[in-house]
């Protein structure tokens, strides 16, 4: 056993050469201080993606029955590669139909017969019929092909291709449209701080992180909200997995309320509501949870809802800091220096909980600056719980016979 303990302890240490050739004193080297720390899974990225991967769906249809939501949320390439196969089959669809027309009306071998009337004029292959069919739904009209009245049915399909091609127009721009505006490349101008920070604040202690926009135009009716995402164990040994709880910002108070036209200040206090009401610094480093922040806004140029959410795990909460200031009043107007919003300073704060600093200033800071009182409380107190016990205690008062004779007689 020695020996294995002696060479384990020889595997761990190393000698250091110096310039001149000699060794130095052994040095140990940390086994953990190679190791890569596993990576932590979120709920929500720090720019604001969901990490959170749907399942097979077996019914499909649903997506068709909103076809138009569909194609919004198509990537760009396929997007593109459904906007232009719109176009590419109905062009080719309706060129099949004016050349078997043709055929069918024997105008393909009389194209060059000037006593012929034919219904589709210089039409001699599908090509051509393919461009009769291009510059009729898109009208351009080159003059050399064309519908004639000699046929109806020339007349029907013309109105046909006319019909479809304007739909196609209106969903296919619609989409493009909406996909260019959408607020999502809004949200990226929308910044929050790389930490939250937990220090006191009128006393109290507070949650705190900071937000801002990088734009001069400003977000209508900013609301910020925050989700504790947490998993727990209930008392009946039921897991909920990613339980969401709400943090309160000022719901109440209208805190939750923003004019986000300089960086905010966002704050959470740590009352009996909370959920970090009994969470201390040390307590902190060994739980598991996320934070949630999502920003809710209506964009001024478009007057579109915009969103933009970011998340903190435990790990990304510095207990006992304080985010320096990063306006100043310059040449008549404030001034943001954007280079400061994610800069913090450790200030002095208690590692205990709210919950503890509570009982503390409510029941131990009383007992002992007035011992006396105190004491002369817990004797009144134990005094009257003697009183209680012993009046419990005593036996019920009983009627003796002759009383109980008495009022019989007396019955």
């Amino acid at each position: 056993v020695s020996l294995m303990v002696s060479t384990r302890m020889c595997s761990r240490v190393t000698l250091h050469e110096s310039h001149n050739g000699d060794y130095r004193s052994p040095t140990r080297i940390d086994p953990r201080r190679n190791s890569i720390p596993p990576q932590r899974q979120r709920y929500v990225t720090k720019d604001g993606k969901c990490r959170v991967n749907l399942g097979p769906i077996e019914d499909k249809t649903r997506y068709l029955s909103d076809i138009f939501t569909t194609l919004v949320d198509l990537k760009y390439r396929w997007f593109l590669c459904v906007f232009t196969l719109c176009y590419i089959v109905t062009w080719v669809a309706f060129a099949e139909i004016y050349f078997i027309d043709a055929w069918l009306r024997d105008d393909v071998a009389h194209v060059h017969d000037p006593k012929w009337r034919p219904c589709f004029e210089n039409v001699d292959s599908f090509i051509s019929a393919l461009l009769l069919s291009v510059e009729s739904q898109r009208t351009i009209g080159y003059g050399s092909r064309l519908v004639t009245a000699n046929c109806m049915e020339g007349v029907v399909l013309l109105m046909a291709q006319s019909i479809i091609g304007s739909i196609i127009d209106a969903l296919m721009v619609g989409c493009m449209f909406v996909k260019i505006s959408r607020p999502q490349k809004r949200a990226q101008t929308l910044i929050f701080s790389k930490h939250c920070v937990i220090s006191e604040r009128d006393e109290k202690l507070c949650l705190l992180f900071r937000i801002g926009d990088l734009r001069a135009s400003h977000m209508v009716d900013a609301k910020i909200r925050a989700k504790l995402i947490k998993s727990r164990q209930t008392k009946e040994g039921e897991f909920i997995p990613l339980e969401q709880s709400e943090i309160n910002l000022g719901y109440d108070t209208g805190g939750d309320r923003l004019l986000l036209v300089e960086p905010q200040t966002i704050t959470h206090v740590i009352n009996e509501t909370s959920p970090f009401w009994e969470i201390g610094a040390e307590r902190l480093t060994r739980e598991r949870f996320e934070i949630i922040i999502i920003l809710e806004g209506i964009v001024e140029a478009s007057g579109m809802t915009c969103q933009a959410r970011t998340s903190y795990t435990e790990d990304e909460i510095l207990w006992g800091h304080r985010f320096e200031s990063c306006m100043s009043l310059e040449k008549g107007s404030y001034c943001v220096d954007h280079s400061a919003f994610d800069k913090t300073f450790p200030v002095q704060t208690s590692t205990l909980s709210a919950k503890e600093k509570r009982r503390i200033v409510t029941v131990l800071f009383p007992q002992m600056l007035f011992p006396c009182l105190h004491k002369n409380n817990m004797d009144v107190r134990n005094q009257e719980n003697t009183k209680e016990i012993h009046i419990s205690q005593s036996p019920p008062k009983q009627t003796s016979y002759m009383n109980k004779v008495d009022l019989h007689n007396n019955d």
